[in-house]
């Protein structure tokens, strides 16, 4: 796992996450650092949870985070082959999906809580998430993603 950071993929998705989040937002996910290299393993590496989702009908998970993998208890390639909506409990998916339709109409929004479950069923709360539309060099739609720094257990 400590490689992942590492690979041709999540080299080009990261430069994508930050090249999306600076689009929307006007942010940098770690400002003043600008080889793609360096940023795909800070943020890796980062203890902040970043996730994302492709574009599919019923979206894949693509890239989560150390922090991410551990707070869902997934190994990467678990994560990576996720339903996105899986992350939320049943009774919460359709506020999740509303959110997702805000997004990609507006192409953010800050300041997002919520109820999500991890693999093993534990149950927390994500506060203060930005979730944000990804984009392709070219502009076209590639995905959404989320990061967030708050969480608790209930």
């Amino acid at each position: 796992m400590d490689l992942i950071w590492k690979t041709d993929f999540a080299i080009a998705h990261t430069v994508c996450l930050a090249r999306s989040l600076k689009h929307w937002t006007g942010r940098e996910s770690f400002p003043g650092v600008s080889n793609p290299i360096e940023l795909s393993q800070k943020v890796f590496e980062a203890t902040f949870i970043i996730v994302s989702h492709g574009t599919e009908i019923d979206p894949i998970l693509n890239y989560g985070n150390r922090a991410a993998l551990a707070l869902w208890g997934m190994s990467w390639d678990e994560f990576t082959r996720t339903p996105s909506r899986l992350t939320a409990e049943a009774p919460k998916r359709e506020e999740r999906a509303r959110l997702l339709e805000v997004v990609t109409q507006r192409g953010f929004i800050d300041d997002y809580s919520g109820i999500r479950i991890s693999k093993t069923g534990r149950r927390f709360r994500i506060s203060h998430a930005t979730v944000w539309s990804l984009l392709t060099e070219d502009g076209n739609p590639c995905g959404q993603a989320a990061m967030f720094d708050r969480w608790e257990f209930i």
